[in-house]
């Protein structure tokens, strides 16, 4: 395995954890209404657990409510239920038609253990760029024990796998800046 494909690798494995940074984030509610904080909430639909976006329309008619309306009104009570029993801590206001999600302004108390929460995930986005160039690493030396690639190869790739990496930490710091933001913003 030469130099190029194994650092390529890393930066795809390091792409994947700011992927899945930006991910968790978007599901950290701010006060801000977003269809991406009920990704994780799946609904009983005809004996499947199906996610809500997949059973109803999602909007956002203003930057602090939700509307979900199911395909099948059939549905509107579990997805009622659902809502209720997640971690949300939003009670749904139902029609009979559709479900309205008020998101009130947390509190000052509120923000600050969410930027603690986002903090946390964060560090274990360094973390996983960290592996990624653990791995990365160990692949290198063991490249150079089998012969594949010079001294001097491998020299240039760790320096090289060090510049992305910090470069990917910096992405994630960057990220976190926005989000923590976003979060204390009143």
């Amino acid at each position: 395995m030469d130099s190029a494909t194994v650092l390529e690798e890393a930066t795809g494995a390091m792409e994947k954890a700011i992927s899945a940074l930006e991910n968790e984030f978007g599901a950290v509610r701010t006060g801000r209404a977003s269809a991406t904080m009920l990704s994780r909430i799946t609904v009983d639909y005809y004996g499947t657990a199906t996610p809500i976006n997949q059973v109803a329309g999602i909007k956002t008619p203003e930057a602090h409510l939700l509307v979900i309306e199911p395909w099948d009104k059939s549905v509107l009570k579990d997805i009622e239920k659902a809502i209720l029993a997640s971690d949300l801590g939003i009670t749904p206001n139902s029609d009979g038609t559709c479900i309205r999600l008020p998101f009130p302004p947390p509190t000052e108390e509120r923000r600050k253990e969410l930027v603690k929460q986002c903090r946390g995930l964060s560090e274990d986005s360094r973390v996983s760029i960290r592996n990624a160039r653990r791995d990365a690493k160990t692949k290198l030396e063991k490249a150079k024990k089998a012969g594949d690639i010079s001294e001097d190869d491998m020299h240039r790739a760790l320096d090289e796998l060090q510049k992305i990496t910090d470069t990917y930490i910096e992405q994630v710091d960057e990220v976190f800046k926005a989000k923590e933001a976003e979060v204390m913003e009143v």
